[in-house]
């Protein structure tokens, strides 16, 4: 025994120095970056509310057990079953008595220490000076106070029902409570005890109904709306406020019985609000709806779809969307680019989520160093003209080590990437690469070399789990950049000299770390000494969300280049689901794109979003700065006032900061979505559903299902404004089935660009402008156009030419721009060899008007094709370089493969001046339009004489190119 006692002691206070450890550890992180006040506020307000939860339910149950022990008949006459089940119970009872309510008590404290946000929400809450039209409440009621009054009234209710459960179990096995036949006979004091009981969870329950009332407001299952519809003015909330009196009277009626002894009040009173919720909360409004609201829906709810329409455009930040009526052309006409010509020199040709194969190929340098999947678009600041950019950081990947992926070389040599690479959004290389304006170990470009800012990324989105760097004087080990790319020859090393993580000056803090990362090198090797520090928990998104964690944060964090440093951009967003009125979405559903795969979320569903916090990651040392960016916020000033000196004035946010802030994806995505059906204002509209809009699916994607449409930043100018880099994204009809029209109905667009002057929003900035077209209109929508170009008999040979061999096409993303009066479509083409070692190279572009189509060797080409030859005058006229070939013309000409095409189709742009390969594609043409005739006519001899003439034709076609 005494061995077994030892044992179970020392394997406690193993657990609990785990248990130290990890706490200790996480200490030591938030303090490490100055936001030790936001663990420990944690921490005090779980274990307050942990305690107030232990106590609540605790206290009342042992009470409870105790008043019907301590007043139990003492000579009852108990059947034998009872006595057995006393004798049994009357060794344990002292440990029975305590140890129930302390169990209960600790389930109790436990769910109670999960409610702290809540709590803490509500002794800190902030008006948000906006009043419901139900009840005249402000908004901040619901959502600060309401779920807070439900959460402190369902626990009430759980520890008085227990209690009481408690109180009959014992009044029953000591004889106070006995049933004899048909009849109950009960004590004094357990009818007094369970009647007061009985009185108190009616009377919470008539409390429970009353806010049930509000909870209207914000309920939208199985509705027409979210929030108060008719049926439920009506009927539901009177009947709600009817039954929560009658259960006071009930209760009242308890009371009675309790005094003076009888049942028979609050049974019957029971029963009659059975009947009374039976009447009043089912069949009346059903009866409402039924008979009153059906025959008449569009006209009685309309009052009630209008205050959802109010609200949910107010929650989502759409209220003043700018709306404008676009009457789009779809006759490409010579010179209708003349006022576009800051759009159309912008146009971004380079796809973020095509080139990272360019990127890593030309870039990567060694095989441990990656890049992401998608890149980022930002703009910048290059001789004097703003260029949209596509950037990446070149980050770690310890996963492409291989052998060299030792313990050591892990945790100390290899722990950081090194430098940004940065490519002209609208430009191309003659050989159709990425012209990169930031490249090279060590960084070179037109973002300034190593000496202009500090290229190394310890922090980033591939950092390793963990590496311990700095403090190793003059024996410098962490590996900078590979051998070949210095002047002696040797692999370029460094020591981190920044303040990026907690110190491992005492064996104490070895050890603990040590158990953390389950790694012995941490506490053995002599590599680490009184100066290392440890670096984990790296990804940019990770470290913002630990230190805000109130913040839902959007799926695509940025790099940029900003004083001197290497920042990750992190929008923070502060969402609820308790506004009143406002239709609830899934954020999930919303934010699932073709580029982003679908998140999770803790709180997936909201009918309110803001951008509130813009936070920044330093690249090369972590630290984290969170700026209140939406400072009207109320949610915000709420976290404020719970974590106070954690944020940092917008005032504070440098120029250079300023001019790299973006309108944020996500919420862009969250708002389309709204506003697929919330720009329509007219309540009858609404109901009729006659306008409603969707998120065109993916137009280059062959699956089954889809997924949706990125939205896309560019800059581009918008009828009636100046041009800005923006976000931009298209609807068509909202319809289902095989006959479902493509067709666009509306063109969203925000702006994206913050300004430059310090602490000081720029006013346009987030401005969303809603482009609506003609109903009468049936100018193609995105998946209409990739169809066309699909279709295209000469774009369709051309491409065949391109997929000659070991090579194959990869389509780019399909821009669609509001310009020449209309809306233009372009497409880049990007070819890729089969073999293992491939990236797409930008080969030709693809551009539609209308039913317009040009398929050129350049953008500039392009252009002109269908518009008559102006396209490389209007980029030109603004002193910008040319999107055709990335040489940095200015445009008065588009070269030898844009500006003189020899095209003789202005609708295709297909012509050449190679009269054998003009022969040959139309001896292709020629053969397919026989194969499929023959294939009408089931002729299969006929068909396979055609597809002998199609390949004999693309041969000739393939020499003559060559020629």
């Amino acid at each position: 025994m005494p061995i077994l006692v030892t044992v179970a002691i020392l394997a406690a206070l193993v657990i609990a120095f785990f248990i130290f450890s990890s706490l200790l550890t996480d200490y030591m992180w938030f303090d490490q970056l100055g936001f030790a006040n936001v663990l420990t506020t944690q921490w005090i307000a779980s274990a307050v509310m942990f305690f107030i939860g232990f106590l609540a339910m605790a206290v009342p149950v042992y009470v409870s057990i105790d008043i019907a022990f301590r007043f139990r008949p003492v000579y009852a006459k108990l059947n034998s079953q009872l006595d057995r089940y006393q004798q049994v119970i009357e060794p344990l009872r002292r440990v029975v008595v305590l140890g129930v309510p302390i169990v209960l008590g600790l389930f109790a404290g436990i769910a109670s220490s999960t409610s702290w946000e809540v709590a803490l929400q509500w002794l800190n809450r902030t008006p948000f000076g906006t009043t419901d039209p139900q009840f005249g409440l402000d908004v901040g009621f619901y959502v600060f106070s309401l779920p807070f009054f439900q959460g402190v009234v369902g626990f009430a209710s759980a520890v008085v029902l227990i209690s009481g459960l408690a109180a009959v179990a014992t009044s029953y096995l000591y004889g106070a409570l006995r049933f004899t036949g048909r009849e109950v006979r009960i004590s004094k004091v357990a009818r007094i005890q369970l009647a007061i009981t009985a009185a108190l969870y009616l009377l919470l329950q008539g409390v429970s109904l009353w806010l049930d009332q509000y909870a209207t407001l914000t309920d939208g299952a199985n509705k027409l709306l979210t929030g108060a519809t008719y049926a439920d003015d009506a009927a539901g909330i009177p009947g709600k406020q009817i039954l929560a009196l009658a259960a006071g009277l009930v209760a009242v009626l308890f009371i009675v019985t309790a005094i003076i002894g009888r049942w028979r009040l609050p049974v019957i009173g029971t029963a009659a609000l059975i009947i009374i919720s039976i009447i009043v909360g089912g069949i009346y409004p059903w009866i409402v709806q039924r008979f009153q609201v059906e025959p008449s829906e569009r006209t009685v709810e309309a009052p009630f779809i209008e205050n959802n329409i109010q609200a949910t455009r107010e929650a989502y930040g759409v209220a003043d969307v700018e709306e404008q009526t676009y009457d789009a052309q779809s006759d490409a006409e010579a010179g209708a680019l003349a006022g576009d010509a800051v759009t159309t020199a912008n146009i971004r040709i380079i796809d973020p989520a095509l080139v990272t194969d360019a990127f890593a190929q030309l870039q990567q340098y060694r095989q441990y160093y990656s890049f992401p999947q998608q890149l980022s678009v930002d703009r910048y600041t290059i001789d004097g003209n703003t260029q949209d950019t596509v950037i990446a950081v070149r980050e770690l990947n310890t996963d492409q080590l291989g052998a060299s992926a030792t313990p050591y070389n892990t945790t100390f040599v290899y722990t950081h990437g090194y430098g940004v690479v940065a490519a002209y959004g609208n430009q191309r290389s003659a050989d159709g690469q990425p012209v990169f304006l930031e490249s090279g170990i060590p960084v070179t470009g037109a973002l300034g070399d190593a000496d202009a800012y500090e290229p190394r990324i310890y922090f980033g989105q591939e950092s390793p789990t963990y590496s311990i760097v700095g403090g190793n004087g003059d024996n410098d080990i962490e590996l900078d950049y590979p051998s070949g790319s210095n002047d002696n020859g040797t692999n370029q090393t460094t020591t981190f000299d920044g303040d990026g993580g907690p110190k491992l000056d005492s064996a104490f803090k070895k050890l603990i770390y040590a158990i953390k990362f389950q790694s012995e090198q941490i506490f053995l090797s002599d590599a680490v000494n009184d100066e290392s520090q440890i670096l984990y928990d790296r990804d940019p998104s990770e470290r913002v969300q630990k230190v805000a964690p109130y913040l839902t944060l959007d799926s695509a964090p940025y790099p940029a280049v900003v004083d001197g440093k290497v920042v990750w951009i992190v929008d923070g967003y502060t969402t609820t689901r308790e506004y009143p009125y406002s239709k609830p979405q899934a954020l999930s559903d919303a934010i699932a794109d073709t580029y982003t795969e679908r998140p999770t979320y803790a709180s997936n569903e909201i009918n309110y979003i803001r951008n509130s916090v813009k936070a920044t990651v330093d690249a090369y040392d972590g630290s984290v700065n969170l700026y209140a960016w939406d400072t009207e916020d109320p949610i915000l000033k709420t976290w404020q006032k719970i974590y106070p000196s954690t944020l940092t004035p917008l005032s504070e946010m440098s120029v250079d900061l300023m001019e790299h802030v973006r309108y944020p994806q996500d919420m862009f995505k969250v708002q389309r979505a709204i506003l697929g059906t919330y720009h329509v204002t007219d309540s009858d509209s609404f109901y009729s559903s006659d306008d409603a809009w969707v998120t065109p699916n993916e137009p280059t994607s062959n699956a089954a299902s889809p997924p949706l449409q990125p939205p896309y930043y560019l800059t581009l100018q918008l009828p009636d404004q100046d041009p800005a880099f923006s976000i931009y994204s298209t609807y068509i009809p909202q319809q289902s089935g095989e006959n479902a029209r493509n067709v666009l109905t509306g063109y969203l667009a925000a702006n994206a660009d913050a300004g430059s002057t310090p602490g000081e929003v720029a006013d346009s900035y987030g401005e969303l402008t809603l482009l609506t077209l003609p109903r009468t209109d049936t100018l193609p929508g995105p998946g209409q156009v990739q169809n066309n170009f699909n279709t295209d008999t000469a774009v369709a040979n051309q491409l065949a030419l391109l997929t000659r061999g070991d090579t194959s096409v990869v389509r780019g993303n399909l821009l669609t721009l509001p310009v020449g009066g209309g809306l233009l479509y372009v497409q880049p083409i990007y070819v890729t060899s089969n073999s293992e070692t491939s990236y797409p190279v930008l080969q030709r572009i693809l551009v539609s008007f209308g039913d317009q189509i040009a398929f050129e060797d350049t953008l500039d080409g392009a252009l002109d094709a269908l518009f008559g030859g102006n396209s490389g005058a209007t980029a030109g006229d603004n002193g910008v370089p040319s999107t055709g070939d990335g040489t940095g013309d200015t445009g008065g000409d588009t070269g030898d493969t844009g500006g003189d095409t020899g095209a003789t189709d202005p609708g295709t742009g297909t012509g050449t001046t190679n009269a054998a390969l003009d022969q040959a594609l139309a001896d292709a043409q020629a053969a397919l339009d026989d194969r499929a005739a023959a294939y009408a006519d089931n002729d299969l001899v006929a068909a396979a004489e055609a597809d002998a003439r199609l390949q004999t034709a693309l041969e000739d076609a393939v020499a003559a190119s060559g020629e």
